[in-house]
């Protein structure tokens, strides 16, 4: 391992045995810290970041950032250098590490950007959890008039045991008029209520079902939500086709995707079709489990799944870990990434042994999950998408603590068996119309997101389309705009943005590499 380097903090799949700093980053001891009179900064001279490591004092912290931020983020040359000691705050300073470029199309490279208490960081990589009321809300339209709907609960949530559940559209939030508000100060209360940060906070809420007019009015109480990354396993077609449900790519995913592809293995399906469609990332590793389980060793032996490419400065070793680079290869093996897993590391996982997959998707399909289909891309699998244009984040990184707050800076993207890895704005139905940015177009058919059916039922719109191509290779006619461009595009104008920018959401939008 290079000295100037020091390896991530241990989330869910990192052990603390492993890392050279130990667990929960208290901080060098007074002797180690270097006194603040005696830090000086030079535009465009970088010390080795292990100089300011876990040395807690506000400007050693920053130097720390700007150090380790030259060596491993990936566009290290866009940071403006600036001097630490003339920005307020570590979290500030740590804001202003970044690339503020575009891509081609004009959408910002670095939407990812973000840190998390480290406690909290360990509690969602490991279990799950998260703040809220047991809902998954899905915004097609920001800004007034706005339209917020629930895609689907959490069991065992503030949610579910008042029977809410997916299609019912949001009217109010705390007596605020959720389609229609105007000012700052409320769409302040509607995101604060929506998107509590908190455990404990109370919100009253109205909901309208969009099938039946109903009208619910309800009150909640935000508490610690563990999601349920695996559900409804199910058959079709007289069990020709396997179907389920994936949510996130976290550490106790592993064990109910073991579970899923065991149960589809044994009744011998003959296709599969994942519904990714609210899946915004997760481990890499985990990512490359489901496409062998999908593909099997046949159809991936010699194949690589994906080849990380860090900065130009370090093309030949990984400067997190100072290894030599090598390939995230199939994985063929339980990893187990949760704390006592379950199940045996080194157990070998099922497979399926198909040559073609369906995925269903949206704009929440990112990252880890859209590894899933460049890398079954690049072994030659077929990959049929169904629904609506990915989020397109082909960027990864190491979840890395200094001073009890872990750091999440972009450091990696990553290309195919193929070679390829260029999706910054998506994967898209190729019926798609979307002309804003510039998706990569793949099998599939364009198809907008279904409120009024549960998921897993196979009238709804996306799983129905998924079945009938199966049978004739053809796309249901597009019946409005929305669902010819295969996506639900969100209404920017100049009232207020709802808007959900907690950190440990976007950070779901992730794709976490373990060690």
């Amino acid at each position: 391992m290079f000295n100037a380097l020091k390896k991530p903090m241990a989330s869910s799949a990192f052990i603390c045995s492993l890392i050279l700093v130990g667990c929960g980053g208290s901080g060098s001891s007074d002797s180690d810290v270097i006194a603040s009179e005696d830090i000086t900064w030079t535009q465009g001279v970088f010390e080795p970041s292990s100089k300011f490591d876990q040395q807690c004092q506000a400007l050693n912290e920053k130097h720390w950032l700007r150090a380790w931020s030259h060596e491993t983020y990936l566009w290290y040359d866009e940071i403006v250098d600036r001097d630490p000691a003339l920005t307020e705050g570590v979290l500030n300073y740590f804001a202003l590490l970044k690339t503020e470029n575009t891509t081609d199309s004009g959408a910002k490279k670095d939407n990812f950007h973000s840190s998390l208490p480290t406690a909290e960081w360990q509690a969602q990589s490991q279990s799950g959890q998260s703040f809220g009321y047991g809902f998954k809300l899905r915004l097609i339209s920001a800004g007034a008039p706005r339209q917020g709907i629930i895609s689907y609960t959490e069991p065992n949530s503030p949610a579910s045991n008042l029977n809410l559940g997916r299609g019912l559209e949001v009217i109010e939030v705390d007596g605020v008029d959720f389609v229609n508000a105007t000012t700052q100060a409320e769409v302040d209360i509607l995101n604060a209520g929506l998107f509590p940060s908190e455990s404990g906070k109370v919100t009253s809420f109205v909901f309208q079902d969009i099938n039946t007019s109903e009208i619910r009015e309800v009150s909640m109480t935000a508490q610690t939500i563990t999601g349920q990354a695996v559900s409804n396993v199910k058959t079709f077609a007289d069990g020709e086709v396997g179907y389920f449900q994936f949510n996130r790519h976290n550490a106790v995913a592993e064990k109910p995707l073991y579970d899923a592809f065991n149960s589809l293995a044994a009744s011998n399906v003959k296709d599969l079709i994942i519904d990714m469609r609210y899946n915004p990332g997760g481990f890499l590793q985990m990512a490359s489990q489901v496409a062998y389980m999908v593909a099997g060793e046949s159809n991936t032996s010699g194949k690589i799944f994906e080849q990380t490419i860090f900065n130009d400065q370090h093309p030949t070793f990984n400067p997190i870990t100072g290894e030599r680079l090598e390939p995230v290869q199939f994985t063929n093996e339980f990893l187990g990434f949760a704390d006592n897993p379950a199940i045996t590391p080194g157990t070998s996982l099922p497979s399926l042994n198909l040559e073609r997959v369906f995925v269903l998707t949206t704009d929440s399909t990112c990252s880890a999950s859209e590894a899933v289909i460049n890398g079954l891309r690049g072994a030659n699998i077929e990959v049929i998408q169904i629904g609506e244009t990915t989020c397109g984040k082909p960027y990864g990184f190491y979840p890395t603590d200094n001073c009890d707050t872990t750091y999440f800076s972009i450091q990696f993207t990553g290309v195919n068996n193929k070679g390829f890895g260029e999706y910054a704005d998506g994967f898209s139905p190729q019926n798609s119309n979307d002309s804003e940015f510039q998706p990569v177009k793949i099998p599939g058919c364009a198809i907008a997101d279904d409120f009024t059916h549960q998921l897993g039922d196979e009238n709804e719109a996306m799983l129905s389309a998924a079945l009938s191509y199966r049978e004739n290779g053809r796309c249901p006619v597009a019946t409005s705009t929305v669902s010819e461009q295969g996506f639900a595009p969100a209404t920017y104008n100049d009232t207020p943005q709802v808007r959900d920018i907690r950190t440990s959401t976007l950070l779901q939008q992730s794709k976490i590499l373990k060690q």
